[in-house]
């Protein structure tokens, strides 16, 4: 709950030294888009449809202007001229001055019908291309979340030790969200936007050059503007992003730490560190919307800049009674302009504002795609092959093990151990316990020397298929909010109800089970809530037993539970063990006598090896460990009937 701040710099310190490739990202959008690609073919067809309207529309405001609403005079337009512009610029009469007012009132009303009707069609096609672009997106969405679920499974146990699952899980939920965002409509419309200002660009230099040119020269600065102030934005918000996994972590640890919160009486402090937390991400947001904000007021003033540009140019050859460079102008012409001004303005300023908002989905994919782009540190050779079924001889040879390089956690250990035997490994905290029974399931790899198992190395064959022969039953059992009997069956998803209430009959949890509200069908809290320690043990040890494994590892649990529930969880767990080779981390002394071969551990190394009563005739190490930890406990066995416990196991990975 206090690593949150390490987190975030971790997350910046990332952010400033990988080079950032808006490109690169794209076309990783473009992978997700490819199986749409028809979909997406329609979507640019209606766009295309729809701007075609838009840039149409002006063009016939300004020919109303000028075929039915004023004539040229020959001092604009040059006498030579007046009929070929006059017919050239009317959408279909070619003599106007033929026409009597009640034709030029039908003709106007016809023309302003199909102005009209070209609104109403890009207002259907829009929203038609938003239909289909959301169901585009959220297909990609879904797609992109279902990689990041299924790459956070194959990551190997050391990333999550290095890595807040807070910050995870804001990858796939607030920074998915935001990519849905643009997706579904920032992107759609900058599109659009585009195409709109190339268009218009396209037709107003068609139209007239010199006065497009004049019409035009506001476009450089509103396009630098934009530049400037969504390269900053998108910075900022990048910012934003990793300052929102920082929150999500520090929440989550809080949450699923309130019970020690509230017994250690740390909640003051908690609030204090989310409080810092929170301020980072406010101060990171004002700064984003800084810039977003400032864009929208810049660009405004710009286009009020070409609109006045464009009115007063136009306005001066109309009144004089000039050319411009050469080129007439109308004053249909000059509405034509205004109007095309208007609309080059507003796609910008459009642009700008959903700029932002692309620029916080890249940040947001850049995030996504960082994560997928981890390489797990534990991966299958190519064609990889299954492990045969495991008979149950292992093997250490000159083992050696380190979860950061220079930090020996193991040093060439060696061990054979014969199917069906139980190995007790005992030590002090951060001996390097929990490291050997983390290589065996190869959820971590040995930095020297080879696990074998039944004379294969595990680094030979898939893990999976490893894994599935291995039955893990630690310290902290996690239960899911679902059925007792699913949380059972999760050892085999496909065993029967009659094979898991065997199961759970064999770990001794069927009595606990039967009086749940609705026995196997009782919904469990998050994590096992309502249940107790014991009880949660019993189901771990039922799941274990279901799954049938050929290897057992044991973190033994029963340190927190009442005598009756314990010796529940020791009958379960020698029935558990029998004829199944077992490496138990031993707190009891009933597992180390009853070990084929005790193990001791001291810094990273067995240094006694043999059984109980072995080791303390040799008065070594393990005797001093014995008498110092156990001897006091020994002779209250028989007085309160309880096991007496070894040194308790460190909850880090190098216990």
């Amino acid at each position: 709950m206090f690593g949150g701040q390490d987190g975030l710099r971790r997350i910046m310190s990332q952010e400033n030294i990988k080079p950032r490739n808006v490109g690169e990202t794209l076309i990783r959008f473009g992978h997700y888009f490819k199986p749409y690609w028809l979909m997406l073919a329609l979507a640019v067809l209606l766009i295309v449809i729809a701007t075609w309207a838009q840039v149409v529309g002006p063009e016939l405001i300004g020919q109303a202007v000028d075929c039915y609403l004023s004539q040229p005079t020959a001092a604009v337009l040059g006498a030579e001229n007046l009929d070929s512009n006059s017919a050239r610029n009317c959408w279909y009469e070619t003599d106007m001055s033929s026409l009597s007012s009640q034709q030029k009132l039908a003709g106007l009303g016809g023309l302003i019908g199909w102005i009209v009707g070209l609104y109403i069609l890009g207002s259907i096609l829009t929203g038609a291309t938003f239909y289909v672009m959301s169901w585009v997106g959220q297909h990609v969405l879904r797609a992109m979340r279902e990689d990041v679920f299924q790459h956070l499974h194959r990551l190997s146990l050391g990333y999550y030790a290095e890595n807040e699952v807070g910050d995870l899980m804001s990858r796939i939920t607030n920074d998915s969200e935001t990519i849905g965002q643009a997706f579904n409509f920032a992107l759609l419309n900058v599109f659009s936007g585009v195409l709109l200002i190339g268009w218009i660009a396209y037709n107003m230099l068609v139209k007239n050059v010199p006065y497009a040119l004049v019409s035009l020269t506001v476009a450089p600065l509103m396009i630098g503007a934009t530049l400037w102030f969504s390269d900053q934005a998108r910075k900022a918000f990048r910012r934003t992003r990793a300052e929102m996994g920082s929150i999500n972590a520090e929440l989550q640890e809080s949450i699923s730490a309130v019970r020690e919160v509230q017994a250690f009486n740390r909640a003051e402090e908690n609030i204090e560190n989310f409080r810092q937390t929170n301020a980072a991400n406010r101060d990171a947001n004002i700064r984003a919307v800084v810039f977003t904000s400032a864009l929208s007021p810049t660009l405004e003033a710009l286009g009020y800049l070409a609109l006045a540009l464009v009115a007063g140019v136009g306005g001066w050859v109309l009144l004089a009674g000039e050319t411009l460079f050469g080129s007439a102008l109308s004053l249909g012409v000059v509405i034509t302009f205004l109007t095309y001004v208007q609309r080059f303005n507003h796609p910008i300023q459009q642009i700008s504002m959903l700029w932002a908002n692309v620029q916080n989905a890249v940040a947001g994919g850049e995030r996504i795609f960082d994560l997928l782009d981890e390489v797990p540190q534990v991966q299958d050779q190519a064609d990889a092959p299954p492990m045969p079924p495991i008979r149950g001889r292992v093997e250490l040879i000159n083992v050696s093990a380190a979860y950061k390089p220079d930090e020996p956690v193991l040093k060439n250990v060696n061990l054979t151990v014969e199917p069906g035997q139980t190995i007790a490994i005992v030590g002090p905290t951060g001996a390097g316990k929990t490291t050997i029974i983390n290589l065996l399931p190869r959820f971590y790899d040995v930095t020297g020397g080879a696990v074998l198992i039944d004379g294969i190395d595990v680094r030979d064959v898939s893990a999976a298929s490893l894994r599935q022969q291995i039955g893990v039953v630690l310290q902290d059992t996690f239960l899911f909010s679902d059925t007792v009997m699913e949380n059972i069956r999760f050892g085999r998803p496909s065993a029967s109800d009659e094979e898991v209430m065997a199961a759970a009959k064999l770990a001794r949890a069927d009595e606990f089970i039967e009086r749940l509200p609705a026995g196997y069908q009782t919904v469990l809290g998050e994590r096992g809530s309502g249940l107790s320690q014991g009880q949660r043990q019993l189901l771990a040890i039922a799941r274990t037993a279901l799954a049938n494994p050929r290897i057992l590892i044991l973190d033994e649990a029963t340190s927190s539970v009442d005598t009756r529930t314990e010796r529940l969880i020791q009958t379960a767990l020698d029935e558990l063990l029998h004829g199944r080779t077992s490496f138990v981390i031993a707190h009891r002394l009933s597992t180390i006598r009853n070990a084929d071969q005790v193990l001791v551990l001291n810094q990273g190394e067995i240094v006694e090896r043999g059984t109980h009563a072995e080791l303390l005739a040799r008065q070594g190490f393990y005797y001093d460990l014995y008498m110092s930890q156990f001897r006091q406990q020994e002779d209250g066995v028989a007085s309160n009937g309880r096991q007496p416990h070894l040194a308790p196991v460190s909850a880090s990975s190098g216990g």
